[in-house]
Protein backbone atom coordinates (compact mmCIF):
# COMPACT_ATOMS: atom_id res chain seq x y z
CA UNK A 1 0.00 0.00 0.00
CA UNK A 2 3.09 2.62 0.24
CA UNK A 3 2.57 5.57 -1.72
CA UNK A 4 -1.00 4.78 -2.27
CA UNK A 5 -4.26 6.32 -0.23
CA UNK A 6 -6.82 5.41 1.56
CA UNK A 7 -10.44 6.10 1.03
CA UNK A 8 -12.40 6.73 3.65
CA UNK A 9 -15.69 8.69 4.70
CA UNK A 10 -16.19 10.43 7.76
CA UNK A 11 -19.59 10.41 9.57
CA UNK A 12 -20.20 13.88 8.43
CA UNK A 13 -18.92 13.22 5.02
CA UNK A 14 -21.00 9.75 4.51
CA UNK A 15 -22.68 10.28 1.38
CA UNK A 16 -21.13 13.36 0.43
CA UNK A 17 -17.33 13.22 -0.34
CA UNK A 18 -14.54 11.00 0.68
CA UNK A 19 -11.12 12.02 2.42
CA UNK A 20 -7.91 10.70 1.25
CA UNK A 21 -5.65 9.40 3.77
CA UNK A 22 -2.07 8.79 2.42
CA UNK A 23 -1.22 5.43 3.30
CA UNK A 24 2.26 5.42 5.40
CA UNK A 25 5.28 6.99 3.26
CA UNK A 26 8.49 4.99 3.16
CA UNK A 27 11.70 6.00 5.33
CA UNK A 28 14.09 5.13 2.16
CA UNK A 29 12.14 7.48 -0.02
CA UNK A 30 13.00 10.31 2.48
CA UNK A 31 16.14 9.41 2.94
CA UNK A 32 17.07 9.02 -0.47
CA UNK A 33 16.02 12.82 -0.42
CA UNK A 34 18.08 14.20 2.70
CA UNK A 35 20.60 12.10 1.67
CA UNK A 36 21.35 14.41 -1.57
CA UNK A 37 21.40 17.63 0.24
CA UNK A 38 23.25 19.08 3.19
CA UNK A 39 22.14 21.17 6.12
CA UNK A 40 23.04 24.47 4.21
CA UNK A 41 20.95 23.43 0.91
CA UNK A 42 17.76 22.55 3.38
CA UNK A 43 17.89 25.98 5.01
CA UNK A 44 18.27 27.83 1.68
CA UNK A 45 15.34 25.95 0.52
CA UNK A 46 13.13 26.89 3.48
CA UNK A 47 14.60 30.37 3.64
CA UNK A 48 13.42 30.83 0.02
CA UNK A 49 10.00 29.27 0.73
CA UNK A 50 8.92 30.80 4.01
CA UNK A 51 11.20 34.13 4.26
CA UNK A 52 9.62 35.12 0.83
CA UNK A 53 6.73 36.09 2.59
CA UNK A 54 8.39 38.69 4.12
CA UNK A 55 7.92 42.03 2.17
CA UNK A 56 11.68 43.76 2.96
CA UNK A 57 15.09 42.50 2.32
CA UNK A 58 16.50 43.28 5.49
CA UNK A 59 13.73 41.39 7.32
CA UNK A 60 14.52 38.34 5.01
CA UNK A 61 17.97 38.73 6.28
CA UNK A 62 17.38 38.89 9.95
CA UNK A 63 14.81 35.95 9.08
CA UNK A 64 17.85 33.91 8.25
CA UNK A 65 20.18 34.89 10.48
CA UNK A 66 17.49 33.97 13.42
CA UNK A 67 16.95 30.44 12.05
CA UNK A 68 20.54 29.67 11.85
CA UNK A 69 21.13 30.79 15.75
CA UNK A 70 17.73 28.29 16.38
CA UNK A 71 19.64 26.02 14.66
CA UNK A 72 23.24 26.53 15.83
CA UNK A 73 23.64 28.50 18.81
CA UNK A 74 23.90 26.61 21.81
CA UNK A 75 21.92 26.61 25.10
CA UNK A 76 18.61 28.70 25.20
CA UNK A 77 17.55 29.63 21.71
CA UNK A 78 17.89 33.59 23.54
CA UNK A 79 17.94 36.67 21.16
CA UNK A 80 21.40 36.84 22.87
CA UNK A 81 22.32 33.34 22.36
CA UNK A 82 21.44 33.68 18.73
CA UNK A 83 22.88 37.28 18.22
CA UNK A 84 26.43 35.61 19.06
CA UNK A 85 26.57 34.12 16.17
CA UNK A 86 26.68 37.14 14.28
CA UNK A 87 28.44 39.03 16.82
CA UNK A 88 28.36 42.59 18.31
CA UNK A 89 25.25 44.37 19.94
CA UNK A 90 23.95 45.91 16.73
CA UNK A 91 22.46 42.43 15.26
CA UNK A 92 20.77 41.96 18.81
CA UNK A 93 19.19 44.93 19.07
CA UNK A 94 17.74 44.22 15.24
CA UNK A 95 16.43 40.86 15.78
CA UNK A 96 14.52 41.55 18.76
CA UNK A 97 13.46 44.17 16.81
CA UNK A 98 12.68 41.69 14.12
CA UNK A 99 10.78 39.27 16.61
CA UNK A 100 9.00 41.46 19.40
CA UNK A 101 8.27 44.67 17.62
CA UNK A 102 7.88 44.56 13.23
CA UNK A 103 4.67 44.58 12.38
CA UNK A 104 5.60 41.48 9.90
CA UNK A 105 2.35 38.94 9.81
CA UNK A 106 3.29 35.46 10.93
CA UNK A 107 0.24 33.97 8.94
CA UNK A 108 1.51 33.75 5.33
CA UNK A 109 4.99 32.84 6.44
CA UNK A 110 3.24 29.47 8.40
CA UNK A 111 0.72 28.79 5.45
CA UNK A 112 4.08 28.77 3.03
CA UNK A 113 5.50 26.22 5.50
CA UNK A 114 2.46 23.94 5.59
CA UNK A 115 2.28 23.63 1.81
CA UNK A 116 5.98 22.96 1.36
CA UNK A 117 5.34 20.16 4.26
CA UNK A 118 2.34 18.79 2.55
CA UNK A 119 4.28 18.46 -0.38
CA UNK A 120 7.74 16.82 1.18
CA UNK A 121 6.27 14.80 4.35
CA UNK A 122 3.05 13.89 2.79
CA UNK A 123 1.41 13.67 6.12
CA UNK A 124 -1.14 11.03 6.88
CA UNK A 125 -3.15 13.34 9.51
CA UNK A 126 -2.81 16.80 10.80
CA UNK A 127 -2.37 16.45 14.99
CA UNK A 128 -3.32 19.14 17.69
CA UNK A 129 -1.09 19.23 20.60
CA UNK A 130 -0.98 21.01 23.93
CA UNK A 131 2.21 22.92 24.95
CA UNK A 132 3.23 23.98 28.64
CA UNK A 133 6.19 26.74 28.52
CA UNK A 134 7.24 26.95 32.40
CA UNK A 135 8.05 30.63 33.35
CA UNK A 136 9.80 31.92 36.32
CA UNK A 137 8.18 35.45 36.22
CA UNK A 138 4.29 36.82 35.65
CA UNK A 139 5.17 39.03 32.76
CA UNK A 140 4.73 36.65 29.76
CA UNK A 141 2.47 36.96 27.68
CA UNK A 142 -0.32 34.16 28.62
CA UNK A 143 1.83 33.04 31.70
CA UNK A 144 -0.50 32.36 35.01
CA UNK A 145 -0.83 29.53 37.73
CA UNK A 146 -3.10 26.34 36.95
CA UNK A 147 -3.46 23.14 36.56
CA UNK A 148 -1.91 21.00 33.92
CA UNK A 149 -2.86 17.66 33.33
CA UNK A 150 -0.07 16.82 30.60
CA UNK A 151 2.16 17.94 33.82
CA UNK A 152 0.01 16.19 36.58
CA UNK A 153 0.53 19.67 39.28
CA UNK A 154 0.12 23.26 38.95
CA UNK A 155 2.43 25.07 37.08
CA UNK A 156 3.05 28.91 36.47
CA UNK A 157 3.08 28.16 32.69
CA UNK A 158 2.19 29.83 29.51
CA UNK A 159 -0.37 27.30 27.48
CA UNK A 160 -0.47 26.86 23.56
CA UNK A 161 -2.03 24.38 20.93
CA UNK A 162 -0.23 23.13 17.65
CA UNK A 163 -1.14 21.50 14.87
CA UNK A 164 1.31 19.37 13.32
CA UNK A 165 1.78 17.86 10.05
CA UNK A 166 2.37 14.13 11.02
CA UNK A 167 3.48 10.84 9.05
CA UNK A 168 4.58 7.44 10.34
CA UNK A 169 8.15 8.48 10.38
CA UNK A 170 8.50 12.85 11.23
CA UNK A 171 6.06 15.03 11.82
CA UNK A 172 6.38 19.09 12.06
CA UNK A 173 4.40 21.64 13.44
CA UNK A 174 2.55 24.22 11.11
CA UNK A 175 0.05 26.29 12.75
CA UNK A 176 0.45 27.50 16.92
CA UNK A 177 -2.39 29.48 19.25
CA UNK A 178 -2.34 30.96 22.63
CA UNK A 179 -4.33 30.24 25.53
CA UNK A 180 -5.12 33.67 27.49
CA UNK A 181 -7.28 34.24 29.96
CA UNK A 182 -10.11 36.67 31.18
CA UNK A 183 -7.45 37.69 33.59
CA UNK A 184 -4.98 38.57 30.85
CA UNK A 185 -7.72 40.05 28.16
CA UNK A 186 -9.40 41.60 31.17
CA UNK A 187 -7.02 43.45 32.17
CA UNK A 188 -6.53 46.94 30.16
CA UNK A 189 -3.13 47.62 31.51
CA UNK A 190 -1.99 43.78 30.64
CA UNK A 191 -3.14 43.76 27.26
CA UNK A 192 -1.88 46.84 26.17
CA UNK A 193 1.54 46.01 27.53
CA UNK A 194 1.54 42.99 25.69
CA UNK A 195 -0.34 44.53 22.48
CA UNK A 196 -2.71 41.48 22.41
CA UNK A 197 -5.01 42.56 19.91
CA UNK A 198 -9.07 43.59 20.46
CA UNK A 199 -10.08 40.64 18.27
CA UNK A 200 -8.65 38.00 20.90
CA UNK A 201 -10.98 36.47 23.00
CA UNK A 202 -10.49 33.78 25.72
CA UNK A 203 -11.08 30.28 24.97
CA UNK A 204 -11.37 26.96 26.60
CA UNK A 205 -8.64 24.23 25.45
CA UNK A 206 -11.14 22.64 23.46
CA UNK A 207 -12.02 25.73 21.56
CA UNK A 208 -8.00 26.78 21.22
CA UNK A 209 -8.02 23.56 19.75
CA UNK A 210 -10.88 23.78 17.12
CA UNK A 211 -9.66 27.10 16.15
CA UNK A 212 -6.05 26.58 15.70
CA UNK A 213 -6.79 23.91 13.53
CA UNK A 214 -10.14 25.46 11.82
CA UNK A 215 -8.77 28.15 10.83
CA UNK A 216 -5.65 27.13 8.85
CA UNK A 217 -7.69 24.93 6.96
CA UNK A 218 -10.51 27.74 6.73
CA UNK A 219 -7.86 30.33 5.19
CA UNK A 220 -5.07 27.86 3.98
CA UNK A 221 -5.98 26.16 1.18
CA UNK A 222 -4.68 22.83 2.55
CA UNK A 223 -5.89 19.31 1.65
CA UNK A 224 -8.33 17.36 4.03
CA UNK A 225 -6.86 14.72 6.23
CA UNK A 226 -7.64 12.89 9.30
CA UNK A 227 -7.68 15.08 12.64
CA UNK A 228 -5.78 13.24 15.77
CA UNK A 229 -5.96 14.97 18.87
CA UNK A 230 -6.33 14.43 22.48
CA UNK A 231 -9.52 15.58 23.90
CA UNK A 232 -9.86 14.14 27.34
CA UNK A 233 -10.43 18.07 28.57
CA UNK A 234 -13.91 18.58 30.08
CA UNK A 235 -15.10 20.72 27.65
CA UNK A 236 -14.04 17.54 24.86
CA UNK A 237 -17.90 16.96 23.76
CA UNK A 238 -17.86 21.05 22.52
CA UNK A 239 -14.85 20.44 20.43
CA UNK A 240 -15.96 17.24 18.92
CA UNK A 241 -19.26 18.40 17.61
CA UNK A 242 -17.45 21.43 16.67
CA UNK A 243 -15.00 19.79 14.50
CA UNK A 244 -18.07 17.37 12.87
CA UNK A 245 -19.98 20.24 12.11
CA UNK A 246 -16.87 21.35 10.39
CA UNK A 247 -17.12 18.11 8.29
CA UNK A 248 -13.58 17.22 9.91
CA UNK A 249 -12.87 13.38 9.96
CA UNK A 250 -11.63 12.91 13.59
CA UNK A 251 -9.88 10.13 15.75
CA UNK A 252 -9.62 11.57 19.27
CA UNK A 253 -8.39 10.16 22.43
CA UNK A 254 -11.66 10.63 24.92
CA UNK A 255 -11.83 9.96 28.98
CA UNK A 256 -13.37 6.84 30.21
CA UNK A 257 -15.84 9.44 31.79
CA UNK A 258 -17.34 10.46 28.88
CA UNK A 259 -20.94 9.35 28.36
CA UNK A 260 -21.74 7.77 24.67
CA UNK A 261 -25.38 6.04 23.80
CA UNK A 262 -24.56 2.50 22.58
CA UNK A 263 -26.15 1.39 19.38
CA UNK A 264 -24.45 -1.88 18.45
CA UNK A 265 -26.74 -5.04 18.47
CA UNK A 266 -24.15 -7.17 20.54
CA UNK A 267 -24.70 -4.53 23.73
CA UNK A 268 -28.28 -4.06 22.36
CA UNK A 269 -29.00 -3.77 25.78
CA UNK A 270 -27.51 -0.40 26.79
CA UNK A 271 -28.89 1.10 23.70
CA UNK A 272 -31.20 3.53 25.12
CA UNK A 273 -28.96 4.58 28.37
CA UNK A 274 -26.00 6.69 28.69
CA UNK A 275 -23.26 5.20 30.12
CA UNK A 276 -19.87 6.13 30.24
CA UNK A 277 -16.92 5.17 27.70
CA UNK A 278 -14.71 2.85 29.75
CA UNK A 279 -18.00 1.26 30.90
CA UNK A 280 -19.32 -0.01 27.15
CA UNK A 281 -15.89 -0.76 26.09
CA UNK A 282 -15.54 -3.04 29.38
CA UNK A 283 -18.27 -5.02 27.92
CA UNK A 284 -17.23 -5.31 25.04
CA UNK A 285 -14.18 -7.46 25.80
CA UNK A 286 -15.59 -10.25 23.89
CA UNK A 287 -15.52 -8.05 20.66
CA UNK A 288 -11.43 -7.76 21.12
CA UNK A 289 -9.31 -8.72 17.77
CA UNK A 290 -5.74 -8.81 17.59
CA UNK A 291 -4.49 -6.22 14.98
CA UNK A 292 -1.14 -6.96 13.80
CA UNK A 293 0.55 -3.22 12.37
CA UNK A 294 4.24 -2.45 11.44
CA UNK A 295 5.65 -0.06 13.92
CA UNK A 296 7.88 1.49 10.89
CA UNK A 297 6.75 1.71 7.05
CA UNK A 298 10.34 0.11 6.11
CA UNK A 299 11.05 -2.12 9.33
CA UNK A 300 9.95 -5.93 9.91
CA UNK A 301 9.28 -5.27 13.51
CA UNK A 302 6.02 -6.38 14.11
CA UNK A 303 3.53 -4.98 16.85
CA UNK A 304 0.21 -5.99 18.04
CA UNK A 305 -2.64 -4.67 19.66
CA UNK A 306 -5.81 -5.61 20.58
CA UNK A 307 -8.73 -3.60 19.50
CA UNK A 308 -12.53 -3.31 19.95
CA UNK A 309 -14.86 -1.37 18.22
CA UNK A 310 -18.42 -0.14 19.62
CA UNK A 311 -21.14 1.90 17.84
CA UNK A 312 -21.98 4.88 19.56
CA UNK A 313 -24.54 7.90 19.60
CA UNK A 314 -22.80 11.10 21.00
CA UNK A 315 -25.04 13.66 22.77
CA UNK A 316 -25.74 16.90 20.93
CA UNK A 317 -24.34 19.55 23.80
CA UNK A 318 -26.77 21.89 25.01
CA UNK A 319 -27.65 25.19 23.06
CA UNK A 320 -25.89 23.10 20.02
CA UNK A 321 -28.29 22.53 16.72
CA UNK A 322 -29.98 19.33 16.63
CA UNK A 323 -29.90 19.38 20.39
CA UNK A 324 -31.38 16.19 22.17
CA UNK A 325 -30.08 13.95 19.05
CA UNK A 326 -27.65 11.37 18.77
CA UNK A 327 -24.65 11.77 16.20
CA UNK A 328 -23.00 7.80 15.38
CA UNK A 329 -19.48 7.55 16.30
CA UNK A 330 -17.41 4.93 16.67
CA UNK A 331 -15.87 3.98 19.98
CA UNK A 332 -12.57 2.33 19.95
CA UNK A 333 -10.76 0.65 22.82
CA UNK A 334 -6.36 -0.36 22.53
CA UNK A 335 -4.83 -1.98 24.38
CA UNK A 336 -1.67 -4.52 24.25
CA UNK A 337 -2.61 -6.09 27.91
CA UNK A 338 -5.11 -8.81 27.69
CA UNK A 339 -5.68 -8.08 31.61
CA UNK A 340 -6.00 -4.80 31.90
CA UNK A 341 -8.32 -3.56 29.14
CA UNK A 342 -8.69 -1.13 27.54
CA UNK A 343 -5.45 1.22 27.88
CA UNK A 344 -6.84 3.77 25.81
CA UNK A 345 -10.34 5.01 24.39
CA UNK A 346 -10.62 6.40 21.14
CA UNK A 347 -13.70 8.40 19.59
CA UNK A 348 -13.75 8.35 15.47
CA UNK A 349 -16.68 9.06 12.72
CA UNK A 350 -14.13 7.20 10.79
CA UNK A 351 -16.27 4.33 11.39
CA UNK A 352 -15.54 2.26 7.40
CA UNK A 353 -11.77 2.51 7.96
CA UNK A 354 -9.81 -0.73 9.10
CA UNK A 355 -8.81 -1.14 12.76
CA UNK A 356 -4.91 -1.44 11.90
CA UNK A 357 -5.01 1.83 9.77
CA UNK A 358 -7.13 3.78 13.20
CA UNK A 359 -3.83 2.24 15.24
CA UNK A 360 -1.77 3.72 12.38
CA UNK A 361 -3.35 7.03 12.70
CA UNK A 362 -3.44 7.06 16.98
CA UNK A 363 0.08 6.19 17.00
CA UNK A 364 0.50 9.62 15.16
CA UNK A 365 0.41 11.39 19.07
CA UNK A 366 3.71 9.48 20.21
CA UNK A 367 5.61 10.49 17.12
CA UNK A 368 4.34 14.12 17.35
CA UNK A 369 5.33 13.57 21.24
CA UNK A 370 9.25 12.43 20.00
CA UNK A 371 9.53 15.01 17.41
CA UNK A 372 8.68 17.77 20.24
CA UNK A 373 11.32 16.45 22.27
CA UNK A 374 14.09 15.72 19.77
CA UNK A 375 13.42 18.91 17.25
CA UNK A 376 11.22 21.33 18.75
CA UNK A 377 12.42 21.27 22.05
CA UNK A 378 15.93 21.50 20.65
CA UNK A 379 15.43 24.73 18.21
CA UNK A 380 13.95 26.83 20.76
CA UNK A 381 9.83 26.72 20.52
CA UNK A 382 9.56 27.63 24.22
CA UNK A 383 12.80 29.73 24.56
CA UNK A 384 10.61 33.05 23.42
CA UNK A 385 11.47 35.55 27.01
CA UNK A 386 9.73 38.44 25.70
CA UNK A 387 6.91 40.04 26.71
CA UNK A 388 4.43 40.85 23.43
CA UNK A 389 1.82 38.74 21.61
CA UNK A 390 3.41 39.38 18.39
CA UNK A 391 6.91 38.50 19.41
CA UNK A 392 5.98 34.62 21.18
CA UNK A 393 3.82 33.80 17.55
CA UNK A 394 7.17 35.24 15.25
CA UNK A 395 9.53 33.06 17.60
CA UNK A 396 7.00 30.41 17.35
CA UNK A 397 7.22 30.67 13.47
CA UNK A 398 10.31 30.61 13.28
CA UNK A 399 11.21 28.06 15.51
CA UNK A 400 8.90 25.70 13.29
CA UNK A 401 10.94 26.79 10.24
CA UNK A 402 13.97 25.64 12.09
CA UNK A 403 12.05 22.60 12.74
CA UNK A 404 11.12 21.83 9.13
CA UNK A 405 15.22 22.63 8.28
CA UNK A 406 16.05 20.09 11.05
CA UNK A 407 13.46 17.50 10.20
CA UNK A 408 14.63 17.49 6.31
CA UNK A 409 18.34 17.27 6.81
CA UNK A 410 20.35 14.40 6.37
CA UNK A 411 20.46 12.23 9.22
CA UNK A 412 23.42 12.63 12.05
CA UNK A 413 25.86 9.66 11.88
CA UNK A 414 26.09 6.93 14.20
CA UNK A 415 29.11 8.13 16.32
CA UNK A 416 27.41 11.78 16.70
CA UNK A 417 26.72 12.44 20.51
CA UNK A 418 23.59 13.75 19.77
CA UNK A 419 21.76 10.92 17.90
CA UNK A 420 23.82 7.37 18.94
CA UNK A 421 21.11 5.92 16.53
CA UNK A 422 22.26 7.63 13.86
CA UNK A 423 18.61 7.77 13.34
CA UNK A 424 17.20 11.31 13.64
CA UNK A 425 17.50 14.79 12.22
CA UNK A 426 20.93 16.79 12.24
CA UNK A 427 20.98 19.11 14.92
CA UNK A 428 24.31 19.90 16.64
CA UNK A 429 22.92 21.95 19.44
CA UNK A 430 22.92 20.15 23.12
CA UNK A 431 21.45 16.58 24.11
CA UNK A 432 16.82 16.39 24.17
CA UNK A 433 15.22 18.18 26.83
CA UNK A 434 13.35 17.20 29.63
CA UNK A 435 9.12 15.67 29.04
CA UNK A 436 7.24 16.64 26.12
CA UNK A 437 5.47 19.79 26.65
CA UNK A 438 6.39 20.29 30.33
CA UNK A 439 9.79 20.82 31.59
CA UNK A 440 12.02 23.44 31.22
CA UNK A 441 11.47 27.03 32.65
CA UNK A 442 11.95 30.44 31.18
CA UNK A 443 12.21 34.17 32.70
Amino acid sequence: MSGAAIAVRSGAERGARSVAVPAAGTRARFRARAQTQTQDDVLAELCRVALATLARSDQRRHGEAYLRGLLRARGRKSIRNIAGLAGGAAPEQSLHHFVSSSPWDWRPMRQALAHHLVRTLAPQAWVVRPMVIPKAGENSVGVERRFFREAGQVLNAQQAVGVWAASAYRSAPVNWRLMLSEGWLGDPVRRGQAAIPDAVRTETPGECAVEAYAGMMRDWGLPVRPLVLDAREPDALSALHRLRACGVPVLARVSGSLRVAVADSPLSGRETRMSPASLVMAGARELRRPVIWRHDPDSDALGTSLTAGVRVGLPVPQGGAGRGRLREMLLVGMGENADRWPDELWLTDLVNVAPAALVRLSGLLHRVDRDFTSIADRVGIRDFTGRSFGGWHRHATLASVAHAVALLSPPAGPTDPTDPAGDGPHLPGPGASSAPGVGRRGM
